[in-house]
C-alpha cells in the first residue's frame, strides 16, 4: 500500500528486529503513516520516497560484528528527521563519529531512567526517573561530535542522545514497547516537533490508498478471493469489492476445518447483507484426503495451502478474466513466514505455503497492516461486529489445532471443545481481554478414570493469550473457577476427552498457536 500525496510518510529502518513492525504501528497510532523499508537503501532510494522522518530500529546484531547491517551514511545529510532505537541509536554514535563499546554489563527488562536537564525529546512534564524497557549489551559510550547526552541509566552512560541542530537523535531503550510508559509520548514528540508532522492520517486514508492501489493492480480483469471465515479475507474482500465491485467474485471453501456454525455465517454474511457474488464450496473431503497420512505441522500447511489453490483454480475455472487472487495476509504473517531481515519462524498457508505453479497474481492489501488497523478498516466498510470483531483463526484452521493426523472424527472432538472454551470464557466476560482462545486436540492419550472405569483418551489443551499485535503475547490469567467449569464440561460432553491442560507459555519462546 504506497503512502498518500498528502501524507508524507515516516520510514521505519527494518535491520532485522521483530520490533521494526511495532514502531510502524506506534507511530500510525499518533495518525503519522508509516512504511517499513529495509536498510540497504540508498540515501537516493531515501530521498525518492521524500520521507517526512526516518526512524531507525532496534536489530539482533552488534554494530561491531562483522557483516552487521548498516546505514548508507549519505543519508544523515539529508536534512531529515532521524530516530535511532536501540541498534539504531547505536548506529547514529558509531557512524556520526562517536563510540559504542560493550559496558561490561548488559541490560535486559524494565530498567531506570534518568534524564539529564532539557531536552528535545521529553515533554517538561515527565518524570526526571522513569522506567524504560532494555533490550542490549553494547552502549554508546561516547557521543558524536555536536551530540548532548540527556539521559544515562545505571549501565548506559549515553542512554539518550540529540543534536537538535541535525535533528538527529538516538535512544538506548525501546520506547515503542507498552513497558516504556512514556515511549509513545517521546515518539509523538519527535514526530510533532522533529518532523513537524500533524495527526492526520487515519483508516479513512488506508481505504482510500488501498482503494486507487487495487484499481491500479487489477485494471479491467477479474479477481477472485478466498473466504475463510476469519477477519483478514473478510476485510480484503469487502475492501477488494469496495475498489472494484462487480469485477470481484468470492470463493468460500468449506475446508471442513472451521470452528462449529462458522462456515454458515459466512455465507449469511457477504451473499445475503453485503450483496458479494459467492461462491459456496463444500471440500471437506477433498482436504481430509490431502491430509491423510501427514503429520508435520510445515507438510499440513503447505498441503492446506495447495489444496485451497486448486480447489480455487476449479471454482475459477468458469470465471472469465480471473487472474488475481485476493488474500487476507497481515504483515505478522509475513515476518514469522521469514522476511529478507527476519529469519523463519513458521510458514503461513498464505505466505509461504502457496504452490510454485500458481496460476493466480496475487492481491493483497491488508499486506502491512496491523490486525486492530484491519477491524478498524472492516468496521469502516460496514461488515458486522461478528465478523470485524471475531478471534484470529489461522489459514488453515483447525488443521494447526490438531497434533498429527487430521481426521473427520478430531475435527469434530476439537469443535465440540472449542465451543466450550469461548462460551465459557464469554460467560464469564473475559472475551474483551483475550486476543486469542482456543483449544487444541493432543496427540497423545492418557490414563483416566471415569464412572469407575478405566479410560485411555486424548487430552484437550485449553490456550488463552493477550496480545496488542501478535508479534509478542502473554498466557491470559484466566481465574481458576473458570478454568475449573471448561474442564469439566469438556470432559463430560465430549467424547473421546479425560483430560484437560491450561497452556501458560508466553510468546516468545512459544507462538500462539501450537503448530
Amino acid at each position: 500500500m504506497a503512502g498518500s500525496t498528502s501524507n508524507r510518510a515516516v520510514l521505519v529502518v527494518d535491520f532485522g528486529a521483530q520490533y521494526a513492525q511495532l514502531i510502524a504501528r506506534r507511530v500510525r497510532e499518533a495518525n503519522v503513516y508509516s512504511e517499513i523499508v529495509p536498510h540497504d537503501l540508498s540515501a537516493a532510494e531515501f530521498a525518492a520516497r521524500n520521507p517526512a522522518g526516518i526512524i531507525l530500529s532496534g536489530g539482533p546484531k552488534s554494530v561491531h560484528v562483522e557483516g552487521a547491517p548498516q546505514l548508507d551514511p549519505e543519508v544523515f545529510d539529508l536534512e531529515v528527521p532521524i530516530l535511532g532505537i536501540c541498534y539504531g541509536a547505536q548506529l547514529v554514535a558509531q557512524q556520526l563519529g562517536g563510540e559504542v563499546d560493550r559496558n561490561g554489563r548488559a541490560e535486559y527488562g524494565r530498567t531506570q531512567l534518568t534524564r539529564l536537564g532539557d531536552s528535545a525529546l521529553f515533554d517538561s512534564d515527565v518524570p526526571v526517573e522513569q522506567p524504560v524497557w532494555m533490550s542490549h549489551f553494547d552502549a554508546v559510550v561516547e557521543p558524536p561530535p555536536g551530540f548532548v547526552v540527556t539521559a544515562k541509566t545505571k549501565d548506559s552512560p549515553v542512554a539518550v542522545l540529540e543534536n537538535v541542530e541535525r535533528r538527529i537523535f538516538g535512544v538506548q531503550f525501546h520506547p515503542e514497547v507498552v513497558h516504556s510508559p512514556y515511549g509513545q509520548r517521546l515518539l509523538e514528540r519527535f514526530l510533532r516537533d522533529a518532523c513537524e508532522l500533524g495527526p492526520d492520517w487515519n483508516t479513512a486514508d488506508i481505504i482510500e490508498e488501498s482503494v486507487k492501489a487495487i484499481k491500479q493492480q487489477v485494471g479491467s480483469d477479474r479477481a477472485i478471493c478466498g473466504l475463510s471465515g476469519g477477519v483478514d479475507s473478510a476485510v480484503a474482500a469487502a475492501l477488494v469489492h469496495r475498489a472494484i465491485g462487480g469485477q470481484l467474485t468470492c470463493v468460500f471453501v468449506d475446508t471442513g476445518l472451521m470452528r462449529a456454525g462458522e462456515g454458515e455465517q459466512v455465507v449469511e454474511t457477504f451473499r445475503r447483507h453485503q450483496g458479494i457474488e459467492l461462491i459456496h464450496v463444500q471440500a471437506a473431503d477433498e482436504f481430509f484426503g490431502a491430509l491423510k497420512g501427514v503429520v508435520d505441522p510445515e507438510d499440513k500447511r503447505k498441503a492446506i495451502g495447495e489444496k485451497f489453490i486448486r480447489v480455487f483454480e476449479t471454482a475459477s475455472a468458469g470465471i472469465e478474466d480471473a487472474r488475481f487472487l485476493v488474500q487476507g495476509t497481515l504483515y505478522p504473517d509475513v515476518i514469522e513466514s521469514g522476511t529478507k531481515n527476519a529469519a523463519k519462524i513458521k510458514s503461513h498457508h498464505n505466505v509461504g505455503g502457496l504452490p510454485d505453479d500458481i496460476e493466480f497474481e496475487l492481491v493483497e492489501p491488508l499486506r502491512q497492516l496491523f490486525k486492530d488497523e484491519v477491524r478498524a478498516v472492516g468496521s469502516k466498510l460496514g461488515l458486522p461486529d461478528e465478523i470485524v470483531q471475531r478471534q484470529p483463526f489461522p489459514g488453515p484452521g483447525l488443521g494447526v489445532r490438531i497434533l498429527g493426523e487430521v481426521t473427520p472424527d478430531k475435527v469434530e472432538i476439537l469443535q465440540n471443545a472449542d465451543v466450550i472454551v469461548r462460551a465459557e470464557l464469554a460467560d464469564a466476560g473475559l472475551e474483551a481481554d483475550i486476543w486469542q482462545s482456543f483449544a487444541v486436540l493432543a496427540d497423545i492419550r492418557s490414563v483416566g478414570v471415569m464412572g469407575d472405569e478405566r479410560t485411555y483418551e486424548r487430552p484437550i489443551i485449553v490456550r488463552a493469550v493477550t496480545s496488542e499485535d501478535a508479534m509478542t503475547a502473554d498466557w491470559a490469567r484466566i481465574p481458576h473457577d473458570v478454568l475449573a467449569t471448561i474442564s469439566n464440561r469438556i470432559i463430560n460432553e465430549v467424547d473421546g476427552i479425560n483430560r484437560v491442560v491450561y497452556d501458560i507459555t508466553s510468546k516468545p519462546p512459544g507462538t500462539i498457536e501450537w503448530e
